[in-house]
Order: C-alpha cells, then structure tokens, then sequence
C-alpha cells in the first residue's frame, strides 16, 4: 500500500544546526532515509523543520531538490518573512509553518493568527503546531478560525485527546506520527479520529525519531494496518495527506 509519510526530519552536516536544550541530533541524510524507508511503497512525504534547525531553510531547499518533486516542506520562518520568500519556498516545494511550542525554535504563537492567514492567502500554506493537546482547550477557537492547521503526534496526551478529537471533527488535520512520544493507547486513537472525521488523519515515520522515548519502527505502519480496515488505511497513509501538502508530482 502507497505511503506518502507526512512526517520526517533531515539532519544534513552541510548546514548549521542549533542545539535545543542541550541537543543536537546525530546526521540523518536523504540517503539515509530513503534506505530506511526502501521496504516501503513510498510514493513521497514531507520534510519538516526540528527546533535545531530554527529558520535555516538552506538544507531544507537542498533535502527537496535532492528527493524530488514527490516530496515537500514544512519549515519554520518568523513572521517578518518576506512575501518573496515565502513565493521562493513555495515553488520549491514548502507547503506549510510549523509552530513547535513543545520544543521551541519557531515562531511565536501570538503570532498564529495573523501569519497563518497570510501564508495561505499567499501561498495556499497551511500551519502546524507541535504541542501537547492539554495545551490545546485555550487556543481551541483560534485553531478553528485558521484557513488551515494541522497537529504533531497524536497531540501526545491521553488527557488531552478529547480536545483534539473535537478539533479533528471540526476539520483540523491530525498526524499519526510518534507513536512513542506520548501516552496514547494509539490503535484506540486512530479508530475514534477516523470515526470522527475520515478525512482528518495523515500517517508519517518520525524518522529519525529525535529524542523520542520510543523510537519508529516498522511495527508502527502494522499497527495502522491492523487499526483500520482497507479503505481507512489507504487515506490515513496516503490520499489524506496528498490532498493536504500538494506535492508537485503525485503518484
């Protein structure tokens, strides 16, 4: 079954990093990540910027044009961002901002609104937010009023998973990704959000799993597999998101 993964990160030793905490991450290439990934019927993904690569776009523009038009972004920019670049990022394939209140390294999100609503009106981008979903409950209406949003990782928290389900009937995209960063009974989950809405859940790897208590593997994509039947699958990994990110080329 096609996979388009709509979350993995590149560490590229060519460009700079910036330590988060205290971390940074061992180099994890596109070569690296396409051996990673050759048993699987990978038919593109999206790139997506980590806390230790702030608003450094040169190894983003170089992962794209290395993986080819199947491939997409995800990167961080501050809201001072011209709109020429945010056009230039575009056409190289960035489809979205993330917003990474958990780690730190973006945009803040007193600015959300504001450049949520203009990366979309300028270049169709959506948003997304690397937060835990207990944060989710104060910002739920302002979430509702983007052209756009997604969120990271199941939203990480049991306690909050009520909120992001509501969030996900009401359009908001969802990632099935990290499956070891919270505390989730994920099989569980995955039925309740594709329930909720069929349209909202979008499958990614993680890889390379920076600081994840629980590394991906493989059994993950099983999981998904043995979650939901056939026809859910095939848009959980990949027509959901493909629909979402735009590839330049679809398989």
């Amino acid at each position: 079954m096609k996979v388009f993964d709509c979350h993995f990160h590149l560490i590229d030793p060519r460009f700079p990093l910036v330590p988060n905490e205290g971390y940074c991450p061992a180099p994890f290439t596109c070569a690296d990540y396409l051996r990673r990934m050759a048993g699987v019927e990978l038919a593109g993904g999206a790139v997506v910027s980590g806390s230790f690569q702030a608003f450094d776009q040169g190894y983003l523009k170089a992962a794209l044009a290395e993986l080819g038009p199947r491939f997409v972004g995800v990167t961080q920019l501050p809201a001072s961002a011209a709109d020429e670049e945010i056009l230039a990022l575009n056409a190289a394939g960035v489809r979205a901002v993330r917003f990474n209140v958990r780690r730190g390294g973006s945009e803040g999100l007193e600015k959300l609104e504001s450049f949520a609503r203009r990366v979309h009106e300028l270049a169709r981008w959506h948003v997304e937010l690397y937060i835990d979903a207990r944060e989710l409950a104060p910002i739920a209406d302002r979430l509702l009023r983007l052209p756009a949003v997604s969120i990271d990782h199941l939203g990480l928290s049991r306690e909050g998973f009520p909120t992001l389900l509501r969030l996900a009937e009401r359009g908001v995209r969802v990632k099935a990704t990290g499956f070891g960063r919270g505390d989730l009974d994920v099989p569980r989950v995955l039925k309740d959000l594709c329930a909720a809405n069929p349209d909202s859940l979008m499958f990614g790897t993680d890889l390379p799993s920076t600081r994840a208590p629980v590394p991906y593997s493989d059994g993950d994509l099983a999981r998904v597999l043995d979650a939901l039947d056939e026809p859910q699958a095939q848009k959980v990994l990949y027509r959901n998101a493909v629909a979402f990110y735009r590839p330049r080329v679809a398989d």
